[in-house]
């Protein structure tokens, strides 16, 4: 069960994605964020609600999802992802490739908007300072909803590697340059597990 929530959150997490980036919407990264915070809702109890590789991955160094656990919450991410944008392709078409002219910028841009996003989550929904409380899937919503606005126009603002993907499939990223998202947001997000795990010894 953990991995269908996971593929159906991803899924409805790109279809937000795509409708904010092809139709270039004043309240796309409103919209992004909450079918976040609707979709951590309907499935945090679940399986978590990771939505995201560089989630998953913070969340089992953090101790709180099993190794063997791992690459089925990711294969189910990727998958929710690439269904939701080939489907996009057949509503929306496609967008036009943003070139990066300044590659470090984008990766500053998405290092720092996905390590807020994972130091989020490990705050508000794997901290037993936090257990038990019912604002977490606002909390991350409003975070992916904040970084869209301050990153979006100079990384895309992707914050994950299934969006990534997702970003290829849509013609919104070059295929090229999806790996560097990939390895920018999974590096963002172990740094933030493992400052967490300084910061929270409990």
């Amino acid at each position: 069960m953990n991995k269908i929530v996971e593929f159906i959150g991803t899924f409805f997490l790109v279809q937000a994605v795509g409708f904010a980036a092809l139709t270039k919407s004043a309240l796309g990264a409103v919209a992004i964020g909450l079918m976040l915070m609707v979709m951590v809702y309907a499935g945090g109890h679940i399986s978590g609600a990771h939505y995201n590789p560089a989630v998953t991955l913070a969340v089992w160094l953090r101790g709180k999802l099993p190794k063997a656990e791992v690459l089925p919450y990711i294969a189910s991410q990727v998958a929710g992802a690439v269904v939701s944008a080939v489907l996009i392709t057949k509503f929306r078409g496609q967008g036009s490739e943003t070139l990066l002219t300044h590659p470090l910028r984008v990766a500053g841009a998405e290092f720092l908007g996905t390590f807020a996003l994972v130091w989020v989550v490990l705050n508000v929904a794997t901290a037993k300072g936090t257990a038990g409380n019912s604002f977490y899937g606002a909390a991350i919503g409003m975070t992916v909803g904040t970084g869209a606005l301050l990153f979006g126009g100079i990384s895309g603002a992707v914050f994950n590697p299934a969006v990534a993907v997702a970003g290829g499939i849509l013609n919104l990223l070059p295929l090229q340059t999806v790996a560097l998202y990939t390895v920018v947001c999974t590096v963002a997000g172990l740094a933030a597990a493992k400052l967490f795990l300084k910061v929270d010894k409990r």
